[in-house]
This record gives structure tokens, C-alpha cells and sequence, in this order.
């Protein structure tokens, strides 16, 4: 829900609405902590649920424990989302980078400390992670409090409770558009254990899931940086640097993928003895291989594609096409290639593939089509309506321009 905030901070920023900044931020601490508390009972009955959908007991119990211990944290999400989007807005990334590897640190010590050397266990755990998290939030506030945001941070207004219908409405698309595409994967790893030979079909469809998320880890990098440069363009008037930039991320990113898919094939052989010592399992990962590069080339642009989306404010156009994409051509696909195709495992990537490249098509077909101009009065009307008046843009030969 936090990209709602991306979305509009990005855009007030590059249309030098730099007090909408700090409104924005705020109406997304707003939203999301209204969002917390019912999400808060998910934790304090995490262990009835899971006894409910199967769970063993001793697992169940454990889990519901950890989520008690863990409600801190969600609170520290709630402030640390919209205080990400409100610094990537304004390219303040190295001071993040700074705050989040002291966390690091911090974390990976004090884990040892308590975890192995004082031996509190998940206990220990639950505490580290709260601590952690909350450092990051604070520090961060701090940064923002101290006066480096200039006029993009003025104090807490009363404005934050403005316009909430409008912020709800994206911020719900942002949700939805994200929480569909992590489902995805994850059901289709679920259908995995449902499978013949579910052990070394699960293990094999793993390691190239856990490859596939790494390497998407370091796409969102990507996505992260194409939203803020379309949203500052946009709101700044400048179609035809938004339309370059997204050209640039385009090609960068397919690079990027073909790299590492040639890694991945020409050590095809030897990189699956790195994850695990069964030579079945070793032997799966190895078909699956060449299925693996293909969602990797396809998997890198889709961040990028989608961060191209949430600059220009297009959660609630990707919810659809990520419905129609992953769940009614993806997952079933999948389905009926595993099991009434009887291909097994091969069938579920299969699946994931043409259900993500048609997706990767569409989002491609759609900012062929758009007409950047226009995109830019739309981000004209949603300042005026949402924050006041932005810069008047004129027309001229060469588009609209500050």
C-alpha cells in the first residue's frame, strides 16, 4: 500500500510541490496503520489459524508465539514504507543506504549476542527483529526531523487528513497489483507439492525459485529507480524524458537478464550441486534450467515495467491485467500442462512462464500506446485536485513543458 505514496511523491516533487511531500507521507502513515489493526488479529490468533487450515500442533504453537513476539514490527512497517518513498522521491538514497547497513550490522550482531551466544531462540530472534526495524524507522525520522528534506518536510499538517478517499483507492491498487504477483509464484510452488515425486519435484522447483527471487532482489533496484524517474518527470511536464527513461530501463534490464541467463547456462552443469547433494534433485534443476533463463529475462523487465506503472499512477490498469495474466492464463495453464498434460513439474514452469511473458507483453503494449502528454495533464488534474495547484504547463513543438 506504501507505492500510493511513491506514487504522488514522486509526481508532487517533480512538479516542485515540495510541501505535498511531507502531507502525503503523512496521509500513508494514516492509511496504513488503519490497515494494521485488522491485520493485527491475524497475529494475536496465528495459532488457531494455522491448527484451522492443518498446521501440526507444536508448529502451530510456536508460529503463534513468534507472531505475538513479532506485532511491533508490523507498526514499524506501517512508518517505514511511506518514509522509504518519501526519500527515494527526492534521490535521497545514499542517506537510506547509510541508515539500512548500520541496521545490518546492528542486526547481524545482536542476533549472534542473543540467538547463539545467550541462547534465547526465537525469543531472541523476535527482539533483534523489532530492534532492527525500529532503529531504521527512527533514525530515519531523524534524518527527516533534522531539516535535510528542506521545504519537502514542514512539520505535520492537518492537510494528512484530506482527500484520505482518493490516497485509500490507490493505496488498495497498490496492494492488490503487488499481493497478485507475489501469490503467483507462491501458489504455483504450492500445486508443486502436490505433484508425483513431490519431495524432488518441491526441492528442484525451490532452488530455481529462490535463483529466480534473487536475481528479482536485485531487479527492484531497477523498479525502485524507474518509479521515481517517471513520477519526477511526469510531474515536472516532460514526456519525452519519461518516454527515454523508460526506453533506458527497457534495454538495461534485458541485458541484465541475458547476463546472468548465460551464467546460469554455461554453468548448467555444476551450480545445482551448490543448493543440494541429491543427484535427482540436482538432475531436475538441471532441465529446468533452460525454463529458469527465460523467466529470468522475462522476470527482470517485469519489475521495471511495473515501477513504470507506479510512477505514472497505473495500479489500479496492472490489478487487471495481472488477474487475467497470471490467474486465468498462468496458474491454470500450469495446472492442466502438470497434471492432465502429465508433465509434471516442467508444466508448472511452463505455466509461470507464458503467464509472466504475456504479462511482460502487455505492460510493453501499454506504454507503447501511451500517450505521454496526456499522462502528464492527468498528473496535472491528481496535484490540483489532491494538493493544490502545480506548475502551469504550455505546449509547444516538442511537448509539454515546464
Amino acid at each position: 500500500m506504501g507505492s500510493a505514496a511513491e506514487t504522488l511523491c514522486g509526481q508532487a516533487y517533480g512538479a516542485k510541490q515540495y510541501d505535498m511531500l511531507g502531507v502525503y507521507m503523512q496521509r500513508s502513515w494514516i492509511i496504513l496503520f488503519c490497515t494494521s489493526i485488522p491485520m493485527l488479529f491475524l497475529y494475536i490468533f496465528a495459532n488457531s489459524i494455522l491448527r484451522l487450515i492443518g498446521q501440526s500442533p507444536e508448529i502451530a504453537e510456536l508460529a503463534g508465539k513468534f507472531s505475538h513476539w513479532m506485532i511491533p514490527q508490523l507498526f514499524a512497517f506501517a512508518l517505514n514504507f511511506p518514509i522509504q518513498k518519501f526519500l527515494q522521491a527526492q534521490s535521497k538514497i545514499f542517506a537510506m543506504a547509510i541508515i539500512s547497513f548500520v541496521g545490518m550490522v546492528i542486526h547481524i550482531f545482536f542476533s549472534w549476542l542473543l540467538i547463539v551466544k545467550l541462547g534465547w531462540g526465537l525469543g531472541g530472534g523476535a527482539i533483534v527483529l523489532n530492534a532492527s526495524w525500529w532503529f531504521v524507522v527512527i533514525a530515519q525520522l531523524v534524518y527527516i526531523f533534522s531539516g535535510t528534506c528542506g521545504e519537502a518536510w514542514s512539520g505535520f499538517s492537518i492537510k494528512a487528513f484530506q482527500n484520505l478517499w482518493g490516497f485509500v483507492r490507490l493505496s488498495v491498487s497498490s496492494a492488490v497489483m503487488v499481493c497478485l504477483e507475489m501469490w503467483y509464484y507462491s501458489a504455483l510452488l504450492l500445486f508443486a507439492g502436490y505433484l508425483k515425486n513431490a519431495e524432488v519435484a518441491v526441492s528442484g522447483f525451490s532452488v530455481c525459485f529462490n535463483i529466480l527471487c534473487w536475481v528479482l532482489s536485485l531487479a527492484f533496484g531497477f523498479n525502485a529507480a524507474i518509479s521515481v524517474r517517471v513520477s519526477n518527470e511526469l510531474g515536472a511536464g516532460h514526456p519525452m524524458k519519461t518516454k527515454f527513461a523508460v526506453i533506458v530501463v527497457t534495454l538495461t534490464t534485458l541485458i541484465f537478464g541475458f547476463l546472468i541467463a548465460l551464467v546460469l547456462m554455461a554453468t548448467r552443469k555444476q551450480y545445482p550441486a551448490i543448493f543440494v547433494d541429491s543427484k535427482e534433485v540436482q538432475h531436475v534443476v538441471y532441465e529446468l534450467t533452460p525454463l529458469l533463463c527465460g523467466n529470468i529475462i522475462i522476470n527482470v523487465l517485469q519489475p521495471s515495467l511495473s515501477g513504470v506503472a507506479v510512477g505514472a499512477g497505473w495500479q489500479a490498469y496492472v490489478v487487471y491485467v495481472n488477474i487475467i495474466c497470471y490467474y486465468v492464463v498462468g496458474i491454470p495453464l500450469g495446472l492442466i500442462l502438470s497434471y492432465v498434460l502429465d508433465m509434471g513439474i516442467m508444466g508448472l514452469f511452463y505455466g509461470m512462464t507464458i503467464g509472466t511473458m504475456v504479462q511482460t507483453f502487455v505492460l510493453i503494449w501499454m506504454m507503447y500506446k501511451t500517450d505521454w502528454n496526456k499522462e502528464i495533464l492527468i498528473v496535472e488534474d491528481r496535484m490540483r485536485e489532491w494538493g493544490g495547484e502545480t506548475v502551469k504547463n504550455t505546449v509547444n513543438g516538442h511537448g509539454i513543458i515546464s
